[in-house]
C-alpha cells in the first residue's frame, strides 16, 4: 500500500496487479492496470518445482519517483521485474519499460522484503537468490552498495522495515544523513546450546561509496545493535519485532521509532510495545563496544573488543572531524578501519526503550502492526496515539499519556473472520485510517474531532 496524497489515491500492490483507490472513499476504484506472467514464465517457473500459486506476480514494490512516476515491482514467477508506472486522468498505465528486479524483490513472494526511496536512491533488504538464502540491504546506485555475504553481517535475517532520517540537517558534527533497517536474525552473541532470534536495528550512511580496496562496492557503515524490549512479567526468550513507524519530528533527535514485538515462542502470548529514540540509536553506533568473534575449542564465540579501535572509527558516517583527517568520502578510509567493521560490524549490548520498559503488554491476540499519530486533545495538551493492529483483525487505540502511562481507549473488531492485519497506513491529508490483510480487505476510521474522549 503506498499513499499518494497528492493525487488522493491510495495505490495498492495485489497479485497481477495494481489498484488505484480514492483516498476519501476507498471502497471506490478509480482505475486498475494488470501485470501478469505469460504462459512461457509460469511452465518455466512450476518446471523448477513451484505450484501455481507462487509462479504468479505479486508486486512487492510501489515506490514513488522524484518526477511523479511510480518504480513497480513484482515477484514474475521467481524472475523480479520491475516497470514503471503513471497515473493520470483517471488512468494507470505501466510503461514496459521492464528492467532486472533482482535484489529490489524477493524471488518467493511470501518472503517479507522491503525498501525505501531515499532521493533518487532505492535501498532495499530482500533475498538475492532463488533460494531465498542470499538477503542483502542494497543501495542501487551506480555503483550498487550492498552488504557482504557473511552471518556476521545477516543470519537468516527476516526484514521488517528500511526508513532515512535526516541527520545532516542543522548538524554542527557535519553528519551524514542515515538509513535504519529493523529486522530479526538468529543471534551469534548468546553461547546458547539452541538458536534464538533477536531484533535488530542496522544503519548505514547514505553517502557511503563502499572502500577502495577492501570492501569495494560494499557498505563500509554499516553497523548493527540489538534492540531491548524487556518483559518484565516473564523470563521467556527475547521478543521479536514485528513492525515498526518512524514519528518524525521537525528537530530529527526528537524523532522516536515505535516497535511492535510479539513472543517467538508458544510457551508466551504475551506482546508489547516499545519506543526508541533516535537520539539513543545514534549514542549506541557512535559510543558502544564492538563484539569480535573468538576461536574456542573449534567453536566461534563472540565476546566484547577490548583492544584498541581503528582511527576514524569503524563504521563511522563522514563528519567534520573525519574530514580532518583528510578523509573526504569512503573511498579513502584506511584498510584497517574497513577491515575492522567487514569482520565484527556487531555491537555490544542493546538500545534501550526510550521509558526504560514497554509502554503497552497485551496478551492474547498477538499485536502485528503500528502507526502513530500527535493529536491535540481539548485541553490543548498533545498526546501520540497508537493504531495497532492484532492477528485476530482487531485494530486498538492506544494513547499515551505525559505521565508515562499508556492506556488503550478502544478496540475496533475490522474483520468478521479472525483475519491478520497486515498493513496500516496513516493517511494525514484526508485523515483517514487505512487498514489492509493478506486477503487485500480494507477498512477506513474516520479521525474524530474528541479523539481521547
Amino acid at each position: 500500500m503506498t499513499l499518494r496524497e497528492d493525487l488522493g489515491v491510495l495505490f495498492i500492490g495485489a497479485r497481477d496487479a495494481v489498484y488505484a483507490l480514492d483516498l476519501e472513499d476507498i471502497s471506490s476504484k478509480k482505475a486498475g492496470v494488470y501485470w501478469q506472467v505469460s504462459e512461457e514464465q509460469n511452465t518455466s517457473c512450476k518446471s523448477k518445482g513451484k505450484d501455481s500459486m507462487e509462479c504468479q506476480n505479486y508486486i512487492k514494490t510501489l515506490q514513488t519517483l522524484h518526477d511523479g512516476r511510480m518504480l513497480v515491482c513484482g515477484t514474475n514467477a521467481y524472475n523480479p521485474t520491475c516497470d514503471y508506472m503513471t497515473y493520470a486522468n483517471g488512468t494507470l498505465t505501466l510503461e514496459g519499460k521492464k528492467e532486472e528486479g533482482r535484489g529490489k524483490v524477493p524471488f518467493d513472494p511470501f518472503q517479507r522484503s522491503t525498501s525505501v526511496m531515499v532521493g533518487t536512491e532505492l535501498y532495499s533488504a530482500t533475498s538475492v537468490n532463488f533460494l531465498g538464502t542470499e538477503q542483502v540491504l542494497q543501495r542501487h546506485s551506480s555503483p550498487a552498495i550492498r552488504t557482504e555475504h557473511r552471518q556476521s553481517w545477516l543470519n537468516k535475517p527476516s526484514f521488517v522495515q528500511l526508513d532515512v532520517v535526516p541527520e545532516s540537517v542543522n548538524n554542527l558534527d557535519g553528519d551524514d544523513d542515515k538509513v535504519y533497517m529493523f529486522f530479526s536474525e538468529e543471534a551469534m552473541e548468546f553461547d546458547l546450546p539452541d538458536q534464538i532470534r533477536v531484533s535488530r536495528v542496522a544503519r548505514v550512511c547514505k553517502g557511503d561509496l563502499g572502500g577502495q580496496r577492501t570492501l569495494q562496492q560494499k557498505w563500509t557503515s554499516y553497523l548493527k545493535a540489538r534492540l531491548d524490549c524487556p518483559v518484565p512479567l516473564e523470563p521467556s526468550l527475547p521478543a521479536i519485532i514485528q513492525d515498526i513507524f518512524l514519528l518524525k519530528d521537525q528537530d530529527w533527535r526528537k524523532s522516536v521509532f515505535y516497535a511492535v514485538f510479539s513472543p517467538q515462542t508458544t510457551t508466551s502470548d504475551l506482546s508489547t510495545v516499545c519506543a526508541f529514540s533516535v537520539a539513543d540509536i545514534g549514542k549506541v553506533f557512535s559510543e558502544g563496544r564492538y563484539m569480535t568473534p573468538v576461536t574456542m575449542e573449534s567453536e566461534t564465540r563472540w565476546v566484547t573488543h577490548t583492544g584498541e579501535e581503528p582511527v576514524p572509527r569503524p563504521g563511522t558516517c563522514m563528519t567534520n572531524a573525519v574530514r580532518d583527517l583528510g578523509i573526504e568520502h569512503s573511498l579513502d578510509l584506511p584498510d584497517k578501519t574497513l577491515q575492522f567493521v567487514r569482520d565484527q560490524p556487531l555491537l555490544e549490548g542493546a538500545v534501550p526503550p526510550l521509558t526504560g520498559g514497554p509502554l503497552l503488554l497485551q496478551r492474547g491476540a498477538k499485536l502485528s502492526v503500528i502507526v502513530v499519530d500527535r493529536v491535540m486533545a481539548e485541553d490543548g495538551e498533545i498526546h501520540h496515539v497508537m493504531f495497532i493492529g492484532t492477528e485476530e483483525g482487531t485494530v486498538q487505540k492506544a494513547v499515551q499519556y505525559a505521565a508515562g502511562d499508556t492506556v488503550i481507549i478502544q478496540e475496533t473488531q475490522v474483520f468478521q473472520t479472525l483475519e491478520p492485519i497486515k498493513v496500516l497506513r496513516l493517511s494525514s491529508g484526508t485523515v483517514t485510517h487505512l487498514v489492509q490483510n493478506v486477503m487485500s480487505i480494507f477498512f477506513y476510521l474516520t479521525r474524530q474531532a474528541s479523539y481521547l474522549q
